[in-house]
């Protein structure tokens, strides 16, 4: 059991992120002092939407330059505070170079924050910001689970450097998260492991591979027909409050599935098409399994990831985020709904 004085300043790192934007906003909104550890403070394009937050909370925003690669890079951020936040860590499926762009930043940045959480006395607890890709790697494993679903008991075992390379990046940098706690006995480790993230920004126009999928699911990328990949779904501001609530309830520890529903991306076109189906071109079939393996390579897929992936259907079990962490998921037709009317807003769909 835990308990975190509010007094006191909280680190968020990659605090400009999709994810970390929410938590930022809960926390200035509860009245707390948030350290953003942020790549460049200087940037005051980036950090416009932070400030405006801290500007209309009870908070107080605090800047400190910080970068996963550099040791000792978030020591001073760190200083006095009981709570730390670590969601900074690359979210990118198309990659040239898998370990300099996936694994190093994933790893070494864990080890890093939490090399300097080390050096200080005040850290009681830190929540990482892990996926449940670190959980489960292929939906075609859950065909050797009991009743073919996925708990926090479960661990990654089939993606590689070569297959996967972004799951095993989050499998690696949760496996050495864990293996820092163990040897030491100051603060407390809880992780958070979401499923696929949707939801309006703080920033409208923020980076990020759910924008990037959502964007194609409307611009008629995909009108000719979408994949029958079925992934879980989780809105971006249930996230937070996961963290949020992993951070200062007392009892919470371990690993938390963060997941709503599970849906292909034709139902996700499907749940906007009321809102949107005229204003977009968005797909209304699937397409069959032989044409998506043919043609993955042309658009920079693994054929082996359309194998364990395409047809199979994922379940995941939410208990505990619900019954310990006490979350109430939005449906997801909101989440999309209310994502797609923000990008529908800021001109994502326009055609260049």
């Amino acid at each position: 059991m835990v308990n975190i004085d509010k007094s006191k300043p909280v680190l968020v790192t990659g605090a400009t992120g999709y994810v970390a934007g929410w938590l930022v906003k809960l926390l200035l909104d509860n009245g707390l002092t948030v350290h953003a550890a942020v790549r460049d403070v200087t940037n005051k394009e980036k950090l416009k939407y932070l400030d405006k937050l801290a500007e209309s909370s009870k908070g107080k925003i605090v800047y400190f330059e910080a970068d996963l690669l550099k040791k000792g890079s978030y020591d001073q951020a760190v200083q006095n505070c009981e709570l730390v936040f670590h969601t900074a860590s690359p979210f990118i499926n198309s990659v040239k170079n898998p370990q300099k762009e996936l694994i190093e930043p994933a790893l070494e940045g864990t080890r890093n924050v939490l090399e300097s959480v080390n050096k200080t006395n005040s850290v009681k607890r830190v929540v990482l910001t892990s996926s449940v890709a670190a959980i489960l790697g292929d939906n075609k494993d859950l065909q050797s689970l009991p009743d073919q679903i996925v708990n926090e008991g479960h661990w990654n075992i089939s993606s590689s450097i070569s297959h996967q390379p972004y799951s095993y990046s989050k499998t690696l940098a949760e496996k050495e998260a864990w293996k820092i706690y163990e040897k030491q006995n100051k603060w407390q480790l809880v992780v958070i492991n979401p499923v696929l993230v949707l939801g309006p920004g703080i920033n409208p126009k923020i980076t990020s591979e759910s924008y990037n999928l959502m964007k194609q699911l409307g611009d008629g990328s995909m009108k000719i027909g979408v994949p029958n990949f079925e992934i879980g779904i989780v809105d971006v501001r249930d996230v937070a409050q996961a963290h949020f609530n992993a951070g200062f309830l007392p009892e919470a520890q371990g690993r938390h599935i963060v997941c709503a529903e599970s849906k292909s991306f034709l139902q996700l076109a499907d749940l906007v098409r009321e809102n949107f189906g005229s204003k977009l071109q968005l797909p209304k079939k699937n397409l069959p399994k032989w044409l998506v393996w043919l043609a993955a390579p042309t658009v920079g897929i693994k054929r082996r990831m359309v194998s364990r992936n395409m047809g199979y259907h994922i379940k995941v079990d939410n208990s505990k985020s619900i019954s310990e962490l006490k979350i109430s998921y939005k449906p997801v037709k909101e989440t999309v709904n209310d994502f797609f009317e923000q990008m529908y807003q800021s001109g994502a769909f326009s055609k260049n």
